[in-house]
Parts: C-alpha cells; sequence; structure tokens
C-alpha cells in the first residue's frame, strides 16, 4: 500500500521463484529455458525462446533449486542440470556487468579513480559507488556510497574492474544517473546475490 492507504500501482513485471515460492520483481530473478535438448540454460539477456522457469539471484536458491530437482518440476519434465550451471550463471553476469561498465564509461556515465570518484561523489552526480571488493579497506572507507538501493557495489575484484575500464586494476569507481547505469546496478545485484556464500556475505574474487 502507498502512502495514505492509497493502492500502490506498479506495471513492474513479476515472478514466482521455483526455489522460494516468493513472488518478486524480475529484476531479482534469473531466468531460465530448457533447451533443445532438454537441458536447463541461463537466460542472462532475456531472449531465448521457451516459457521461462525463474530462481532468485541468490547462492542458496539456486543451490535449493539444483539440489531438489525443482527444474524438472517446474518445466514438467525431465530435464538435465549441467554441473556448471552456478558457473555459467555467474561468468554471464559477470560478463554482462563488465560490458554494462564499459558502455556507461564510453557514454560518459562511469569514472574510474579516487580523486574522480570523489569529485563524482562530492557534486552529488554519483548515484552508484563501486569499489572492489579485493581493495585495501581503509582507502574505500574514504569514499562513502551515495544514499539509495543498491548504490555500493562490491561485487567484484580490481581485475574485474580493471576489464571494463581497459586497466590492468581499477579500485574506486562511480556511475552517474542513466539507462547504463540501472542495468549494470541490477547485474551487479545478481551477481552480488550468486557469488555469497550461502550463510556467509560475498567471496573476494581474484
Amino acid at each position: 500500500m502507498a502512502r495514505g492507504g492509497a493502492r500502490k500501482v506498479t506495471d513492474t513485471p513479476e515472478r514466482r521463484c521455483i526455489a522460494t515460492g516468493a513472488v518478486q520483481p524480475k529484476a531479482g530473478l534469473i531466468r531460465f529455458v530448457v533447451g533443445p535438448e532438454g537441458q536447463i540454460v541461463p537466460d542472462l539477456w532475456g531472449k531465448l525462446p521457451g516459457r521461462g522457469i525463474w530462481v532468485s539471484a541468490d547462492r542458496a536458491a539456486l543451490d535449493l533449486a539444483t539440489k531438489r530437482r525443482l527444474f524438472a518440476r517446474a518445466a514438467k519434465q525431465a530435464v538435465t542440470v549441467p554441473d556448471d550451471l552456478l558457473d555459467q550463471v555467474e561468468s554471464g553476469l559477470l560478463r554482462r556487468v563488465v560490458e554494462g561498465l564499459s558502455l556507461a564509461r564510453k557514454a560518459g556515465q562511469a569514472v574510474a579513480g579516487y580523486e574522480k570518484v570523489r569529485a563524482w561523489l562530492e557534486a552529488g552526480q554519483a548515484v552508484a559507488l563501486l569499489q572492489a571488493n579485493d581493495g585495501s579497506d581503509r582507502g574505500k572507507a574514504k569514499l562513502r556510497p551515495p544514499p539509495g538501493q543498491d548504490a555500493a557495489i562490491d561485487c567484484l575484484a580490481a581485475r574485474e574492474l580493471g576489464l571494463a575500464f581497459g586497466r590492468e586494476s581499477v579500485i574506486h569507481g562511480a556511475l552517474a544517473s542513466g539507462g547504463l547505469t540501472e542495468r549494470v546496478v541490477e547485474d551487479a545485484a545478481k551477481l552480488s546475490g550468486v557469488r555469497r556464500e550461502v550463510g556467509g556475505s560475498a567471496p573476494g574474487k581474484g
């Protein structure tokens, strides 16, 4: 319900997670389809044909869906779940985040480097702060993310951030508002959930 008791109106499509049973916006879920040979295939670009099977972008949910054979139940047929399904999802999401950041950089919506990032934050230009999860805690503590959900992105290693900015490594980055930023923030939130150890926090990726 919205403020004052008015009914909240939303155009955000929602789907049910086959592992948790929770209904939530598609932005927080990963779509899978059954491939031509009955194999489960992650559809991270949302373009593959077939009936979608949705799982929360969370490592525990993905583990549960795999171990309890929930993909077959949702598909209502026998399916093959690849042993490396989680790796496929993680590598695919990483590729989307890096590609999205690279496009945002070329469009002037992303910068890297401590001084540039600090300037964007102080000017209120940044809507998201990126910091390498293997960077110095002391150095990262000097920068505070802007307010807002998912405004702090720390699911990438310095080498991975560097790929997006054409450098060997990057510790600090920032994103300005824009369509490309929305894509990066959404994909990064999914990657963070997939990389998160079950019952713990996201592991460092070197």
